[in-house]
């Protein structure tokens, strides 16, 4: 099967020479709690009981001003991740005035619905509502589990993508990076954090970023938000030989543990969209990183520009490496998704919904003007 078809389912400067030296490793985390620990500020998420959340996402659709009036079509994501200890993607209905039709992506199996409308119809609109289960997931890295990874989940995340290249100035900045690491888990802690300590989170960038690494290294500009930092990370993982993977979703529930910054604010979660990241781990499986949200907390934690060393950063810092909260939803892991009918450049990941009229693809970014609403609740007790 061709890779793009679709399986239908009812000046530059380099870097790399002048990095900071690697920061504190797994064994200088270890340890007593001290005050600024995640056991010492409540910030310490754990497996527990599963809580079930409706996602509601609707779509109504407006052609541009001046736009031949022509066919119609959209494309919203479904919860596509199903791991056994943290996510559960339960069922999804969909509701339209249009031709709805359950796609997949066949190289991450990314699932969507993909709705067209005719020519001609006045008031275009779909509504997809979305049941998952999720928890906090922690890792115990003193406890391994002898875990393997098969040859091909390995190949296919530790492959390049069209903005995740693992030569050139990536795999140079990786080996600087990681030198003197002796083991996996050292170096992907090591990554870790030294993007915690030189990357910044920008309020200017629109959306979640792009995620182009290889510019982001040549030009020094460090700055980003979440798909531009965890995918700093995957990059640099895979470029030192270790398989690590984006995943792309969106907040679904204020954080438990007080951190303003890593919740959603109200059950509108239409701006809330969220790229996390995973690295696997020989006798850990696939350890949860964020280190996206590390620098969110530094940014925007009240009272806002926290230092490094404020308890809740340095909380913050110690885990997400190894841990993250249950209050997100995980919609996928693709990267260079073609959209099924669309005859409009690859995406570089599909985390909003998207549509196209007469051939322009809308702003994604804007849900006012593009007109969808994406809402959010905990029906654990419904």
């Amino acid at each position: 099967m061709n890779r793009r078809e679709f399986l239908e389912a009812a000046a530059v400067v380099p870097l790399a020479l002048a990095m900071p030296a690697v920061l504190p490793s797994l064994a200088r985390a270890a340890g007593e709690p001290s005050a600024g620990t995640p056991e010492a500020v409540g910030f310490a998420p754990k497996p527990g009981a599963w809580r079930t959340h409706e996602i509601v996402t609707k779509l109504e659709i407006d052609a541009p001003k001046g736009a031949v009036q022509k066919a119609v079509q959209a494309w919203v994501p479904l919860p596509s991740v199903q791991e056994d200890g943290w996510f559960r993607s339960l069922d999804s209905a969909v509701a339209t005035n249009g031709r709805a039709t359950r796609k997949t992506e066949p190289t991450y199996g990314a699932r969507m619905v993909h709705v067209t409308w005719p020519a001609g119809e006045s008031a275009p609109s779909v509504t997809v509502t979305s049941r998952i289960a999720t928890r906090d997931r922690a890792t115990d890295f003193s406890d391994p589990e002898g875990v393997v990874l098969d040859a091909d989940t390995r190949r296919l995340y530790t492959m390049p993508t069209a903005l995740i290249p693992t030569d050139g100035i990536v795999k140079e900045t990786s080996d600087t990076i990681t030198r003197g690491a002796a083991s996996d888990v050292a170096k992907a802690k090591a990554i870790y954090e030294w993007i915690v300590e030189n990357t910044f989170r920008d309020p200017k960038v629109r959306g979640c970023g792009i995620g182009d690494i290889s510019a982001m290294l040549k030009t020094g500009n460090l700055r980003g938000k979440c798909a531009d930092l965890n995918a700093l990370y995957v990059g640099l993982a895979r470029a030192a030989g270790i398989p690590a993977r984006d995943i792309y979703g969106i907040r679904i529930a204020p954080s438990t543990f007080g951190y303003k910054s890593l919740g959603a604010g109200s059950e509108v979660i239409s701006k809330a969209q969220h790229c996390r990241a995973e690295v696997w781990l020989e006798g850990f499986g696939w350890v949860p990183v964020d280190p996206a949200d590390v620098r969110k907390v530094v940014l925007e934690e009240p009272p806002k520009n926290l230092p490094l060393d404020d308890p809740k950063v340095v909380a913050a810092r110690k885990t997400l490496f190894g841990a993250w909260e249950g209050n997100w939803l995980a919609y996928n892991f693709a990267h260079d998704v073609v959209l099924p009918g669309s005859d409009g450049p690859p995406l570089a990941f599909l985390m909003y919904p998207q549509a196209e009229v007469a051939g322009l693809r809308l702003d994604c970014l804007e849900p006012d003007t593009f007109r969808y609403v994406i809402t959010a609740r905990d029906v654990t007790a419904a």
